[in-house]
This record gives C-alpha cells, structure tokens and sequence, in this order.
C-alpha cells in the first residue's frame, strides 16, 4: 500500500510539473498569435514597412514559443500511458476522442499554416499570407478547444454510460462533452491567453523604451498588445464568472475549497482577502480563517444570482446538505453513504463478473440492477475515510485568490498602459517607473495564469474523473522508483528547455531592438 500511495504521489507530481511546464507557452501561443495577425492586418491596409518589421518581430517570438509549446504538450499525451493506463482503459473511449481530432484536425492546421506564415513571406502573396497567419491563430485555438473540452469531461463527465462486460466507459453521445462547463473553460482559457500576451508584448516594449530604442515601434505595439489584452481580459472576467456558476452546479466542493468555505449559510459572503487557519478541519469548531476581508452575500449571487441563496460549505457537503439550482437548501447523499454505495457498485460489477463468466443471465441482470443503482458514486468506493474526498483547502483558496487580486490588477494595468501610450506618450517614454512595472508585470501575469489552472486541477482533488475514478486507481502498474527516475530527468529537461527559450527569446528581443 506504502508504494502504491508513493506511485500516486509521484506520478501526480510528475503530471503536475509537465502541465504547468506545458501551460508556460499554451496562453503566449493563443494570444500571440492573434496579436501578430491582427499586426499584418495593419500592415497589408497601410502597406508600411514599419508595421511590417514590427509583424515579423513577434512572429519571431512566437515561433520560439510554439515549438517549446508543441514538444512539452506530447509529452503530457504519453504520460497518460505511461502513468495512466488505469484511467485511459477506464474512460479512453471518450477521453481519447477530442484529443485525436485535436492531433488529426487543430494541430495540423495549425502547423501547416503556420509554416506558411513563418516561411511564406516571399513565396506567396501577401493576402494569402496573411490568411495563413489567421489560420495559425484559429487553429491554435481549435486545438485549445479539443484539450480543454476533454479536460472539461473529467470535471463533469457526460455523453457516456458505464458498460459492465468490458468494464469501462463508453461514449453515447458525442455532443455532450459540450457542455456548459466545457465552454466556459474553452473561452476563459482563449481570452485569457489574449491578456497574458498582451502584457508581455507591453513589457518587452517598455524595455524598449527604457533602452530608448525603436520608440515608434514600441508604442505601436503597446496600442495593439493593450487593446488585445483588455478585451481579453474583460472576456476572461466575463467567462470566469460563468464558470463560477458551472462549478457550484456540478463540483460544489471544488467551490467550497476555492473560498474556504465549510459551513454554508443563505446570502453566502464571498472572501476577498483571507487568511485560512490552519487547524480547520470539516468536523472540528475551528474558525475557518484567522483574518479575512469579506463582501456581504457575494458568494451566494456569483454561484446562483440570488443574494440570499444557500452555499454549502466543505462541512455540509460531507453531512450530506447541498443547494437546488434555484439556491435552496436541501438534504442529499453524505459522504459516508456515498463511500458505502461505492463499494456496493464495485461489489455489484464483481457479481456481475463472475455471472457473465459463469453464464448466469439471472444473476446478471440482478448484479446489472444494483449497480446501475449505485453507480453514480463508485468512485466513492475507492476511499475509507470521507478526508480522503476533500480536496486541498489551503492550495485551491490561496491559488484562487492570487488569481482574482492580480486580475483585477491587470485590468488597472491595461487601462493605465493604453491611456498614457494614446495621452501621455511622453511620460510613458520618459518613466523610469511606469517601464519597470510593465516589465515586472510580466511574470506577474504568468503566475495569474498558472494559478488559475491550479484552482482547476487541484480544486477537483482527490477525481481524475470527477465521483467516478480517483487518482489512486487510475495509476499504472509501475514501480515507484521510475516514477522518481523519471520526474527527476524531466525537472533537468524542462530547465534546460526553459533556460533555452528564454534565452533565445532575450537575444532575439535584442537583436530587434538594435533594428531600424
């Protein structure tokens, strides 16, 4: 059993190190992209040569940051078979599906317009070139879609049914992992990806102007990465705030973590800045936070649009107490009863295994009955304790409000970046202090980014598919020591990977800001 918990832990460190590598260049990917687009529209309107030089500048970056993106994102894919194997037989049927028509529809477009875009300057005309920049940007957003639409699945699993005589899932219908959830994901993930790269195109700019080079040029793309950014970001408020109704339908608990919140009450507030206490468990009187800056019923009208609808906390879940669409207060299944029908289920697809085998049809449809009864909580099955299914508190609140202070930072940002390059130019080029917050403000928005996957990830703990299969029982039959192995050598590649992109990105920054 020790190895076993060693095998999960390990394994989900690993998957977690290659994810949050891999999401350092999917936002850069998905915002760039249509900032350059949006630059050769200019372009080929004005004809300049200036807004020419300045579309092929972020080509440049963006092409450094797509191939670092494309070969981190395979690596995930292999680990779901090498790590995973339990959960890809488990729900590889309808998990597997976007991802191939990612790989076979999205990525090819992606790529292959996207060697026009990089190569084709010369080759092609300047409309289709342009057309084949626009492309780039969609198909990486068609591929954006297929990812998070499976990964929105393992957060609200639809459109399959559990088949018993080959015990896994198989998918009914297709239409159905899109759901609301799904949607809400694909656009928030998209637009935020417009406001990272829209502070990094104004950051690496500033420097420009700290450096006093290519003034034309810098504000020039400080005007196009702003107005990009903004709308991203307004897009990605707009977005987060439906999936914030999602995730009180369909993970309640996953909304609880994220505002420390363990005993619901009509007219929830929400949590603007807190401090949780750490000795607070689900069954103890500890207070939740030991400091906390709250908005009087705030929680209760961002997840039900009603000021005075019930919430329920972490506490309430596991008692059993949860919340009608329409806020009401109501009894449900409690965790204990969940773990206990769990192993019912899993007892009742043994029956029917050793019915089948056996040729016992009467059995069968016996077994066949009580676990369909029950099987909405098999996953449940899998635990001993009701902690077991309560995720990471303190990591999914801390990591949800780091994101939310510094999006409402970045949209301050943005306001005061296009004000000053539209109205005070000469302050923005002079500014010692205006320049070094546009820079500093680029790492900034990549922890915001980071931290808001991690409140997705984390705040669905302990599922990979959420109420169905936990992380314990979707591993492979691996030893813990290649685990190790392996996560080790991908902390050594992912540096060197990283230190490489970064350098190539700071040397050809350099070398454009020596360019007339």
């Amino acid at each position: 059993m020790n190895d076993l918990m060693t095998v999960v832990d390990w394994s989900r460190w690993q998957f977690a190190l290659t994810a949050i590598f891999h999401w350092l260049f999917v936002p850069l990917t998905l915002g760039l992209s249509v900032i350059v687009a949006v630059m050769e529209s200019i372009y080929l309107k004005t004809k300049s040569e200036e807004w020419l030089s300045i579309t092929k500048f972020w080509m440049k970056l963006f092409a450094i940051n797509f191939a670092i993106g494309v070969a981190s994102g395979i690596i995930l894919e292999f680990e779901f078979g090498t790590n995973w194997s339990n959960y890809s037989w488990f729900v590889g049927d309808i998990f597997g599906a976007p991802l191939a028509i990612e790989g076979l529809f999205a990525f090819f477009l992606e790529s292959t317009f996207g060697a026009v875009m990089f190569f084709g300057w010369k080759k092609v005309s300047p409309r289709f070139h342009l057309t084949a920049t626009w492309l780039t940007a969609i198909g990486a957003s068609i591929s954006a879609l297929w990812i998070l639409v499976a990964n929105a699945w393992m957060q609200y699993p639809a459109g399959m049914e559990f088949d018993p005589a080959q015990m896994r899932n198989v998918m009914v219908n297709f239409w159905d992992l899109f759901s609301g959830i799904a949607i809400n994901k694909f656009f928030h993930a998209v637009f935020s990806g417009w406001a990272l790269a829209g502070v990094f195109v104004i950051g690496v700019s500033s420097w420009f102007l700290m450096k006093g080079r290519r003034v034309d040029f810098a504000i020039r793309s400080i005007k196009t990465g702003g107005w990009i950014g903004f709308i991203g970001l307004m897009m990605t408020l707009m977005t987060g705030d439906g999936s914030a109704v999602e995730v009180a339908k369909y993970q309640p608990m996953k909304l609880a973590a994220m505002e420390g919140l363990y005993n619901g009450e009509n007219g929830t507030p929400i949590v603007g800045f807190g401090i949780l206490n750490p000795k607070k468990e689900y069954d103890n009187n500890e207070d939740p936070y030991l400091f906390e800056i709250s908005i009087p019923k705030g929680l209760s009208f961002l997840a039900r649009r009603d000021f005075n609808a019930f919430v329920p906390g972490i506490s309430d879940i596991v008692e059993g107490v949860d919340a009608t669409a329409d806020g009401e207060k109501i009894n449900t299944v409690s965790y204990a009863e969940r773990i206990e029908r769990g192993k019912a289920a899993q007892e009742a697809l043994r029956r029917y295994d050793v019915a089948l085998k056996a040729n016992n049809t009467v059995e069968q449809e016996s077994a066949l009955k009580d676990l369909k009864a029950d099987y909405p909580f098999f996953g449940y099955g899998y635990f001993e304790d009701v902690k077991e299914a309560i995720p990471p508190v303190g990591m999914t609140f801390y990591s949800f409000h780091i994101m939310i202070i510094l999006g409402g930072y970045f949209v301050l940002f943005f306001i005061l970046a296009l004000f000053m390059a539209y109205k005070k130019r000469e302050v923005l080029t002079k500014s010692r202090l205006a320049q070094w917050i546009a820079i500093l403000s680029i790492p900034l928005v990549w922890i915001c980014s980071e931290a808001g996957w991690i409140v997705a990830e984390v705040g669905r703990q302990p599922w990979t598919v959420q109420d169905l299969l936990p992380t314990k029982a979707a591993i492979s039959n691996i030893a813990s020591t290649s685990v190790m192995i392996t996560f080790w050598l991908f902390v050594v590649i992912f540096t060197i990977l990283l230190i490489a992109e970064i350098s190539i990105m700071l040397n050809q920054i350099k070398k454009g800001s020596l360019n007339k």
